[in-house]
């Protein structure tokens, strides 16, 4: 290479606002200027060399990139942009993402910069609950002996259409803390005591799981999320789910907390976000819940607690979303297109939580279907109206089973083919309402009927509900990867 001569930004600055009876005495300085990822590089004359052509005088104000900007057109930008483009993995294997479906049957090609789901992990305590068993074990957990209670809960458990569950509490987590089936004890600090550490628990387990899908080691995540309604402390679970996992101390770590079954689809939009606004990212996600801290001995002024023993479970969960440059190594199945959120004016109360000495004290109204039913076409147009979709039934469904009355409005509602809501069904019977980890739980029955070919639909919608009543929905669709080199 010849000699390279360079000069101060302030020698540069002055030749830019030269006037113009000057600009000859520019030219003749020989600069030229080359653009590569938004930064201003200087070189000026070489000397020719065998190996080395000479670089071609130019203009400083030639470059459209260093055009005042009234003078830079559309198609200047463009250019740049297509440039920088060019240089970014130049000699590495390149990942070409196509989409399933698309009109006419044909593939097409992602936007490199929509953030994907690239790896699926969970984690769950050791003690499976069977539907069949949980009367038995609630009543004799909480000492109720009551032939009422009895007949209403063995009612709930068949029409919640649940049947295994995970769950922290266990006869040995009373034996040692007996009073957490006591009424009235106040129990606050021996609950968080118990959920802040079963979270990390699981949640690292969720997180291996995904890291080991992801085939990458966790030394490559750039950014945590951290999703629970379970625990209550400072410094927070991503913190310790971060140590737990040896991530770099430089790990962009976010929160999310107490946003309940909406929690999940919540954080993949920050994922989105994250991942597309930080080109090369690797953003793991983490849900982890435990209904440990709002465990109740059955109560005639507490009914709903009925339907949370019949409903609810414990488990984590873990995601992990990038955008840009795909490894070889990485397995894309859903590209994130767009992402939206919408709260229900004057529902605050029908999905209420508050933390007391007791734990926290949860109600969940019966009016909570009905008021999804009334606002969930319009919000669902809103996601589908991006890429010009009118039919529901032209879209495949990710939706949080929450339980099986909301399915059953949405079906009924949206007019939805039966196979659409299948794999929410699947995911309510097989594990629960496990709060903001379930919806991922869908999305991995959705992830082995898109590799098995069973979904047709370019397109499809993820869709969670939670405390506002909040509405978080995703427009997504499938992908499948070729290399190229």
């Amino acid at each position: 290479m010849g000699k390279i001569t360079g000069q101060t930004k302030e020698g540069v600055e002055r030749m830019n606002h030269l006037p113009p009876e000057k600009e000859e005495e520019r030219d003749d300085q020989s600069v030229t200027y080359h653009v590569f990822a938004h930064a201003f590089f200087v070189s000026c004359k070489t000397t020719e060399t065998k190996q080395t052509p000479p670089l071609r005088p130019r203009r400083l104000l030639k470059h459209p990139r260093c055009l005042p900007w009234p003078r830079r057109t559309r198609k200047s930008q463009q250019q740049c942009s297509i440039r920088n483009r060019k240089v970014v993995g130049q000699g590495e294997p390149v990942l070409a993402v196509t989409m399933t479906g698309g009109a006419n049957g044909r593939s097409q090609q992602s936007s490199r910069g929509k953030a994907m789901l690239l790896a699926l992990g969970k984690g769950f305590p050791d003690q499976v609950l069977p539907q069949e068993k949980v009367v038995e074990s609630y009543l004799q957990d909480s000492s109720c002996d009551d032939p009422a209670t009895r007949a209403k809960l063995e009612r709930l458990c068949t029409t919640t259409t649940v049947r295994t569950r995970y769950t922290v509490m266990s006869k040995e987590l009373l034996d040692k803390h007996p009073e957490l089936k006591m009424e009235g004890t106040p129990t606050l600090t021996p609950r968080l005591d118990i959920c802040n550490a079963a979270v990390i628990d699981l949640g690292a387990a969720a997180a291996r799981a995904a890291l080991d899908d992801w085939g990458r080691p966790a030394a490559d995540i750039t950014h945590l999320i951290y999703i629970s309604s379970s625990e209550l402390r400072l410094p927070g679970g991503d913190v310790h789910l971060a140590a737990r996992l040896g991530l770099s101390p430089n790990t962009v770590r976010t929160s999310l907390l107490f946003l309940g079954c909406s929690g999940g689809a919540a954080a993949l939009r920050t994922a989105k976000d994250i991942a597309e606004n930080n080109p090369g990212s690797r953003v793991l996600v983490t849900a982890a819940e435990t209904t440990v801290l709002g465990f109740r001995p059955p109560s005639y002024d507490r009914p709903y607690d009925l339907v949370g023993a019949a409903l609810f479970g414990d488990g984590a969960s873990a995601v992990i979303i990038g955008a840009g440059p795909m490894a070889p190594a990485e397995d894309p199945f859903l590209e994130l297109e767009f992402s939206t959120q919408e709260f229900l004016p004057g529902t605050d109360k029908v999905i209420d939580g508050k933390i007391a000495e007791e734990g926290i004290n949860f109600k969940l109204g019966r009016d909570l279907p009905e008021k999804i039913e009334s606002r969930i076409e319009g919000f669902c147009r809103t996601l589908m109206n991006q890429v010009g979709i009118k039919d529901f039934n032209d879209v495949f469904w990710a939706v949080h089973p929450g339980g099986p009355a909301i399915l059953n409005r949405l079906e009924f509602c949206l007019e939805l083919q039966p196979e659409k809501l299948k794999i929410s069904r699947k995911a309510l019977k097989n594990y629960g309402n496990v709060s903001s980890n379930t919806i991922f739980y869908v999305l991995e029955y959705l992830r082995d009927e898109l590799k098995k070919g069973a979904i047709s639909e370019e397109w499809g919608l993820i869709l969670a509900f939670g405390p506002g009543i909040t509405f978080e929905g995703l427009l997504v669709r499938g992908v499948k990867k070729t290399f190229t080199s």
